[in-house]
């Protein structure tokens, strides 16, 4: 068993830090750099040393003349992002008449909840968070609170606020629907006012996991889509769209969203479109997962079951494709869903991103350079490179043999402030 990471100093603006790492991971690269030097502070990466070459002096300090930490067996990695999760549910939970309490509580008593559960996520490497969206300001106030740099740090986070969605179709319990806007233009406006830090669409129903299809007519047409991402784009906000069945997915890749969520029964010539467009998808094999892994008290047949092994087995085919084909994919756990807890999930959404056949580094990619690319968030991290955040993780469990390894005990920079992790703490709230 390998030996715990050495203890990582704080940074602070005035003081930097030196590690020597035998891997880096830098968020993009499809290899990995050997012997590399890493240079921060408690603002920003200072220094990003390839192949050995040692920082130079001037982001040194005075009379350093080596490494804080040297760790030749350890491995380098920016903090995990999680693209699609949903702060105001607690995922653990699976019983139905739980959930449906859960949502009768305040909006004060959901914020509270969501708080803590997403200060929690800083020990299991989750930095930041793309919230999916919900009715009653809970992301949007999170949103606020990230960046407002208050004390002890938490995750990022962006929200949507609430979705936009159709009165009398799925979304009602985390939407706003369009009807009750004059135009589409409207409601985006709405949205942007009410503080949304991008645009969030229900495009379509869910998947009838009886009957391994999306059953229901999009409820959202291509106009509407289109109508509502010109009008975001004009208030300088990307979009991201709830959509599977390939009706829905034509939609919402026509309409110009920046990401498709979920995306189930996606075609190739769908994926070839997203690549052209540089459309990023978000896969979400966690929650149909965890329909399968908790199927007795979910009530499913073996029939269904049946079903949802065929549905995810399409799905991590269709996940190699796009990874083959320059599809940008985004690592999103939709954490919140039932059997999906905060964090956990996103632990195990990269998992099965890592056993429908992507290797480690990619899934690495989709969680953190690879969306703070595509999705653009209002502050620098996700990658290794100089002028970005200091937010990272070091371990000594080798990400590179297998994600999984990513749940076992590392420490995590924030900001350059350092936190040992012990592993998987308890789930329960999350």
């Amino acid at each position: 068993m390998s030996e715990p990471v050495p203890l990582v100093p704080n940074a602070t603006r005035e003081r930097g830090v030196w590690l020597r790492i035998g891997t880096l991971l830098d968020g993009t690269s499809m290899a990995p750099v050997r012997d590399a030097h890493v240079v921060y502070d408690a603002d920003s990466i200072r220094f990003v040393g390839r192949d050995g070459r040692i920082p130079p002096r001037s982001v040194l300090r005075g009379g350093q003349d080596k490494a804080d930490v040297d760790a030749p067996d350890g491995t380098l990695l920016p903090g995990l992002i999680d693209a699609h999760a949903h702060l105001f549910l607690e995922g653990g939970e699976l019983a139905l008449g739980k959930r449906a309490a859960h949502l009768r509580q305040t909006p004060a008593q959901l914020l509270a909840a969501a708080r803590e559960r997403l200060t929690r996520l800083m020990g299991l490497g989750v930095l930041a968070v793309r919230d999916a969206g919900d009715k009653d300001g809970v992301g949007l106030a999170l949103s606020r609170l990230s960046a407002s740099g208050e004390h002890p740090p938490m995750p990022y986070v962006e929200s949507p606020g609430a979705a936009i969605h159709h009165r009398g179709h799925y979304g009602g319990f985390m939407g706003e629907a369009l009807e009750d806007h004059p135009s589409p233009r409207a409601c985006v406006e709405a949205r942007v006012a009410a503080g949304a830090d991008r645009i969030k669409l229900i495009a379509t129903g869910i998947i009838d996991f009886a009957r391994a299809a999306v059953t229901t007519e999009p409820p959202m047409t291509a106009a509407e889509i289109a109508a509502l991402v010109a009008a975001a784009k004009s208030f300088g906000r990307q979009t991201f769209a709830h959509a599977s069945g390939d009706t829905g997915i034509d939609r919402v890749i026509d309409g110009g969203v920046d990401s498709v969520e979920h995306g189930y029964f996606v075609r190739d010539d769908q994926l070839a479109r997203m690549r052209d467009r540089q459309t990023a998808w978000v896969p979400t094999f966690a929650p149909v997962q965890a329909q399968i892994d908790h199927s007795t008290p979910m009530g499913w047949s073996a029939a269904t079951i049946a079903n949802l092994r065929g549905i995810l087995d399409r799905h991590a085919a269709s996940l190699v494709k796009a990874h083959a084909m320059g599809v940008p994919i985004v690592a999103g756990s939709d954490a919140g869903s039932a059997g999906v807890p905060h964090g956990f999930g996103l632990h195990r959404e990269l998992e099965l991103m890592e056993r429908a056949g992507l290797p480690p580094i990619a899934v690495i990619n989709a969680a953190t350079g690879i969306g703070a690319n595509r999705l653009a968030y209002r502050e620098k991290f996700g990658r290794i490179e100089p002028g970005w955040r200091s937010r990272f993780i070091l371990t000594r469990h080798a990400p590179l043999a297998t994600v999984t390894h990513l749940r076992l005990p590392k420490t995590v920079v924030f900001d350059g402030e350092a936190l040992e992790s012990e592993g998987q703490p308890d789930p329960l709230g999350l």
